[in-house]
């Protein structure tokens, strides 16, 4: 049965599927759609074309899918897409896209902690993690079980690669590759995720391989043309290593290659 607090406003042109539940204060405008199951705190905001989907709760004031903090945008319909069962915590702030037909979006099971930001037309991805008040600027990329800590701040274009982790307070104005780790303002890499990739279930010859090319990357004093190419002639191209190679071949912004001390080589 859904259960809407009397003190909530729900719009009669939201859609609102069974067994969900709207606090205290909460206000759901014209457009919305939540799913079933999913629960809205107290106080919540909730507007434009958002899409909030089957079992996500959504924490005591949060802002969810106003309009973006963009001077380029104009008012054009964009949208704002949230998966499945997210723990989105309190006074977070997520916001709809700029650009006409465009949308920010949220994969699933996504745990999001206290006032965190996440601006217009980005992604994440799916058990991704995002600590308290990470601030991801437009268009960052957050790709699944990445691990952000508290107090990270993202420039805009930004991308994070699967598993990779990054430290609190970081400032990160590059790409981070996966399995990675970083940390520090400038931003370094100090290895591999081993803990985070291992709780995963990657086996010790995937991890050991993936080390490998870290040190050819970071530790060689080669420059990042050589040791892609050294990489591609010493070591076995798993999925693993494919998925590095072809993230960092396809980055824009450049990734992180800055090398800092304290890495566990195992």
């Amino acid at each position: 049965m859904t259960k809407i607090h009397p003190s909530a406003y729900v719009s009669s042109k939201a859609v609102i599927e069974d067994d969900v539940e709207i606090g205290p204060h909460s206000y759901i405008g014209d457009g919305v759609i939540i799913k079933r199951g999913a629960v809205i705190s107290s106080s919540v905001r909730i507007e434009g074309d958002t899409e909030i989907g089957e079992g996500t709760e959504i924490g005591h004031g949060s802002a969810i899918g106003l309009p973006p903090q963009d001077l380029s945008f104009k008012g054009e319909k964009s949208r704002l897409v949230i998966g499945k069962d997210n723990r989105i915590r309190e006074f977070v702030t997520i916001h709809r896209a700029t650009g006409e037909g465009e949308e920010t979006r949220i994969g699933d099971r996504n745990f999001i902690m206290d006032y965190v930001h996440i601006a217009h037309n980005c992604r994440i991805g799916s058990d991704v993690v995002l600590v308290n008040m990470a601030q991801l600027a437009g268009y960052v990329e957050v790709m699944d079980y990445a691990y952000i800590s508290g107090l990270v701040a993202f420039h805009q274009y930004v991308r994070v690669g699967e598993h990779a982790f990054i430290g609190g307070f970081s400032r990160v104005t590059q790409d981070v590759p996966p399995y990675l780790m970083a940390l520090g303002i400038p931003l370094r890499v100090i290895g591999v995720n081993v803990v985070g990739l291992r709780r995963r279930g990657f086996s010790s010859d995937v991890i050991m391989t993936l080390r490998k090319a870290y040190k050819l990357i970071y530790k060689s004093g080669l420059n990042l043309s050589q040791a892609l190419d050294r990489i591609r002639e010493e070591l076995t191209i798993n999925a693993e290593l494919k998925n590095l190679l072809g993230f960092i071949e396809a980055s824009k912004r450049g990734i992180t290659l800055k090398s800092g001390e304290g890495e566990d080589d195992g």
